[in-house]
């Protein structure tokens, strides 16, 4: 079975990348290069589930989720 999730890719201030799935609390992994930063969150990713799976816990979907911009005067 396969299921997406969103990802948020950010850049470090010193070069390469983080990365975090926010439907997965504490899902996160960096890289060097984004193509390296998405293959090593997709490894954590997978990591995640077979946890959850083994604790006979619920695979959050994205199908529950709803994105939104908020704007801030600053």
């Amino acid at each position: 079975m396969t299921k997406s999730f969103k990802v948020v890719l950010e850049l470090n201030e010193k070069g390469g990348y983080t990365v975090h799935v926010p439907l997965l609390p504490g899902c996160i992994s960096e890289g060097d290069t984004r193509e390296e930063a998405l293959a090593n969150i997709k490894e954590a990713i997978e990591l995640y589930i077979e946890s959850l799976t083994d604790d006979n816990l619920p695979v959050p979907s994205e199908d529950s989720v709803e994105e939104a911009v908020v704007e801030v005067t600053s």
